[in-house]
């Protein structure tokens, strides 16, 4: 391994490991290193949205566990996922993002294993809290792993491919949810058990190291811990808001605490000499477009995953299990686009596409406000919203988180990681909307939050066209 400090990330190939060099010309095995790395940013990404239908059956299996109580199986994971995935990202950078990565797996299957069996509600959601833990060590990290896997020819190709996968598993996680929920809801944890092994192994043997070049300065820790604490707080105070009131005044506190450890986190990424967000990432205009936008578009798209669920079982009284299966066109539509995202950014470059994904997503929006009634009515109802559903997931994420690409290869796992986490602050902001408008669940209140919905997606492809560089007319 080359000890000369240069300004990018380096391959290694540790002793210990048999995995072959990294080239120019990439992984002489990436495709099998791009199905491992998909196969663990599918788990921990579907993981935050299969529980949505699970938590009925959660709390039949804990008598005395009150909603607000098993509420936190799904607050848990999305406050600690939000607030590590920098932090994460950046150890990751130093330390090796191999190691880190399947770190995070080791520690994700455990504490599946421990949410599956957990005895209490109590060990579940700290099992949960340290799933996400877990889950922000893999996302980001998969991402950086797969650039110097790839010629950079193919970066567009396999970027698309993975957040491909990201959009799947969004759309997927309330039918997957709905099937295994239908067996018992403990299946939901149990299931990554024997994934997480499988891709511990063949990660073990196929992934290169990855890691700055020694002598690289250390992740200012005063930055990591502002902003653990502002994303944290944020995330905090926009879950409990419905609850407690959003002019209570522990939620006001919590936004100012927010606002405050936000404000130490910025000072700090202009000032310190090595901040856990660097300011360079903002210098590219693509990627502050793509960072704006997944917070809008995820605060809609978490509209769409938790409402259409809700909706069939609360006003239609569809099973789980029917639920779920009900909501099987959109992941299927978007597998797909996404499929496809190399092909159509190649053609119609990265803002067409991800701008015709957010507006797809209103207009989902606007049909179910023009098209579904109290009475049931899937296939004219339901199923034409679902469908422009899975044209959003697929053709809207993959070129936003593409945008990681835009930024340079040293910089790839943090820009991965900001993204990823204005995506989970945008679903922790949808999912504290949507709770609040269907308190009682009626009609109205899912029609309020499909507005909500339309809004999102509308102001999201504003954010991109508004952001994206602007071409120069030579003379």
């Amino acid at each position: 391994m080359s000890t000369q400090a240069a300004p990018q990330a380096v391959a290694t190939t540790p002793h210990t490991g048999p995995a072959p060099a990294v080239t120019e010309a990439g992984h002489p095995r990436r495709w099998s290193v791009m199905a491992v790395l998909g196969a663990v940013a599918f788990m921990a990404q579907l993981d935050f949205f299969v529980v949505n239908v699970a938590l009925d059956g959660i709390g039949q299996s804990f008598p005395g566990a009150g909603v607000a109580s098993v509420s936190w199986v799904l607050s848990a994971y999305a406050i600690v996922f939000a607030a590590v995935l920098v932090p994460a990202g950046r150890v990751a950078d130093q330390w090796g993002r191999k190691k880190v990565l399947l770190s995070g797996v080791g520690m994700f299957t455990l504490t599946s294993a421990v949410a599956a069996a957990a005895p209490n509600l109590g060990v579940l959601v700290g099992a949960r809290a340290l799933q996400a833990v877990g889950a922000a060590m893999i996302v980001p990290t998969s991402l950086g792993l797969l650039y110097p896997s790839f010629p950079k020819r193919q970066h567009t190709l396999v970027v698309g491919l993975w957040a491909g996968v990201g959009a799947i598993a969004a759309s997927a996680g309330p039918p997957v949810g709905g099937l295994l929920v239908s067996l018992d809801w403990r299946w939901i944890f149990l299931i990554n058990v024997p994934i997480g092994i499988a891709t511990l192994v063949a990660g073990a043997l196929l992934l290169p190291e990855v890691r700055r070049p020694k002598g690289a300065p250390v992740p200012d820790p005063v930055s990591a811990v502002t902003l653990l604490l502002a994303v944290s707080l944020l995330v905090l105070a926009t879950v409990q808001g419905s609850g407690w009131g959003w002019t209570d005044a522990r939620t006001l506190a919590l936004f100012a605490a927010a606002v405050l450890a936000g404000a130490a986190t910025v000072e700090r990424t202009l000032r310190a000499k090595a901040p856990v967000i660097e300011k360079q990432l903002f210098t590219s205009r693509p990627f502050t477009a793509a960072t704006v936008a997944l917070f809008l578009f995820y605060v809609g798209f978490a509209i769409v995953l938790l409402s259409t669920a809700m909706f069939m079982q609360e006003i239609w009284h569809f099973s789980p299990l029917r639920a779920g299966v009900s909501i099987a066109p959109a992941p299927l539509a978007s597998i797909a686009f996404a499929m496809n995202a190399g092909p159509i950014q190649r053609r119609f470059g990265r803002i067409a596409p991800a701008v015709t994904g957010t507006i797809a997503m209103a207009l989902a929006a606007g049909y179910w406000l023009a098209a579904v009634h109290t009475t049931p009515d899937y296939w004219s109802g339901m199923f034409p919203g679902l469908i422009l559903v899975g044209l959003a997931g697929g053709l809207a994420q993959a070129p936003m988180f593409a945008a990681a690409g835009t930024l340079a290869p040293e910089r790839a796992t943090t820009g991965s990681a900001v993204l990823n986490m204005s995506r989970q602050i945008g679903s922790a902001v949808g999912v504290a909307v949507l709770v609040a408008l269907t308190a009682q669940p009626t009609l109205t209140g899912f029609d309020h939050a499909w507005w909500v919905q339309a809004g999102a997606g509308l102001a999201a492809g504003a954010a991109l066209l508004a952001l994206h560089p602007r071409r120069t007319v030579s003379g």
